[in-house]
């Protein structure tokens, strides 16, 4: 990753985006429940079809936010996998955040939105 200015953020760029290529067209994928269905049957063959590196194979199993995006994964297309996985927004705001979901919920509620 090359360094930019916001301090523990991963910036999407082109590197980022050919690192991702595979990770993301599998989370494309996931437009049609009929691939959401075959994902979850069986995650490894799923993964493997679409040439997961070890990388983002172990960040898939993990179902960290932001191993994923270390990976190379795009945020617009990991919302399809976190909603297979049943994590909601405030849950991967929880994990961006290194906080509890309950903690990340209080600071929201504190903030006003």
């Amino acid at each position: 990753m090359k360094p930019h200015g916001i301090p523990g953020t991963i910036l999407f760029d082109g590197d980022q985006a050919q690192k991702g290529l595979a990770l993301n067209r599998m989370c494309f994928s996931f437009n049609s429940a009929a691939n959401r269905n075959a994902f979850v049957a069986d995650e490894d063959a799923y993964c493997a079809k679409y040439g997961l590196n070890q990388e983002q194979r172990e960040a898939v199993k993990s179902r960290n936010v932001l191993k994923l995006l270390a990976a190379g994964g795009n945020v617009y297309y990991l919302a399809k996998l976190a909603g297979i996985f049943g994590l909601n927004v405030q849950d991967i705001g929880a994990q961006q955040t290194g906080m509890s979901i309950d903690a990340f919920k209080a600071k929201l509620e504190a903030a006003g939105r």
